[in-house]
């Protein structure tokens, strides 16, 4: 029997088309054969929409122009264990589900916010749990963390966008002791570069700061690192696995937002251009910060390394992206696990989890393991 599978896409969220494009490839990867499959649409304004689009009017956003689109959502009662769906005529009906696919990036997606909502349903769902997803999402409580755990991480330091212009001296004052300039400038609590930019003076910081300030209200300030830019996709629930690590040469100043998703025209190499054993290092750190901040399923973890040698961590990504041109799937292509095969991982690693927790008698927001 197949297994019915919910995927969720679009969201409230500065990342929306973001995940229109990967849901486009996700959708056009799942197997058809196993699975049954139910697009849940997600607009700006949060409506949940249950919609029979093609790929393409997912990718151009014209999906929810869609006379057939019918209001669907998860219910969190774990009774229903799934959809409910309303018809245009107003009659209602359930659909049981058996897994959720995710495809939210960032805010309301990728926070811990739906996740939370599948943990009250008890309905199986791919990635990390509500407390990581939480985790990772926010780059000061993540630093900290992973810093105290002894994994080297970016200088850095962080501070509310309302207290900037009273505080501005002193944070000038701490930049020039702890980070130098230039420095990148992001919001604490989004991705795929939105909202970041690099400053490298006091006036290009408070340009930098109000740009960050419109996707969240804490920032992250972070040394700018002269080195190669790193990725590694880890895969997995108790016993991670990473793939071969990959390396990013940024056509722009830094791999910013059209670099990743619109002109595609940064170099990607698959493996890195480094020494094995440096490579080895970083999928064995990459592996453990996973484990240390309670992540399943999957996650991309990204470094920069400092002349050849020295690793550094930069942060992790929950729900990376997957479009033609994404490093995560890229790399575990790379390893023989096509992108069919790959996304049946993930399905089963969350039957898996649910089992797990089952058959142990508890539940779990996937939380901070110990150092």
């Amino acid at each position: 029997m197949k297994k019915k599978i919910a995927v969720l896409f679009g969201g409230c969220s500065s990342e929306h088309e973001i995940s229109r494009m990967s849901a486009s490839f996700i959708l056009r990867n799942l197997s058809k054969e196993r699975y049954d499959i139910y697009p849940i649409g997600i607009t700006k304004k949060g409506k949940w929409l249950l919609t029979q689009a093609e790929i393409d009017e997912i990718m151009d956003g014209s999906w929810e122009s869609r006379e057939d689109n019918l209001s669907a959502f998860l219910s969190p009662d774990r009774s229903v264990h799934g959809l409910v769906i309303l018809s245009s005529e107003g009659v209602c009906r359930t659909v049981p589900i058996d897994c959720v696919f995710p495809v939210l990036h960032g805010k309301n997606g990728e926070d811990g916010t739906v996740q939370g909502l599948f943990q009250l349903a008890g309905i199986p769902y791919v990635g990390c749990g509500l407390l990581a997803s939480a985790v990772c999402m926010d780059k000061s409580v993540s630093h900290t963390l992973l810093s105290a755990a002894g994994i080297p991480q970016v200088k850095n330091l962080w501070l509310y966008a309302r207290d900037y212009l009273k505080e501005r001296g002193q944070i000038l004052d701490r930049i020039e002791k702890e980070t130098g300039w230039p420095v990148f400038v992001k919001p604490a609590n989004a991705g795929s570069s939105v909202g970041v930019s690099k400053a490298s003076n006091a006036q290009e910081l408070d340009a930098s700061i109000q740009l960050a300030a419109a996707e969240d209200e804490r920032i992250v300030i972070e040394e700018a690192i002269i080195g190669q830019e790193v990725e590694c996709a880890v895969l997995g629930n108790e016993e991670p696995q990473a793939a071969l690590v990959g390396e990013i040469a940024a056509s722009a100043d830094f791999y910013d937002y059209d670099d990743k998703y619109i002109n595609g025209t940064s170099q990607l190499y698959i493996p890195a251009h480094l020494e094995e054993q440096v490579m080895e290092e970083i999928r064995k750190t990459a592996c453990r910060a996973y484990r240390i901040l309670g992540c399943e399923g999957l996650a991309r973890v990204d470094f920069f390394v400092r002349g050849g040698k020295e690793i550094i961590l930069n942060e992790l990504n929950t729900l990376p992206g997957f479009t033609a041109i994404s490093m995560y799937p890229k790399l575990w292509e790379a390893c023989g696990v096509n992108a069919e095969e790959l996304l049946e991982k993930l399905i089963d690693c969350a039957a898996q989890r649910q089992n797990s927790l089952a058959g142990a008698g508890r539940k779990s927001d996937g939380g901070i393991l110990p150092f």
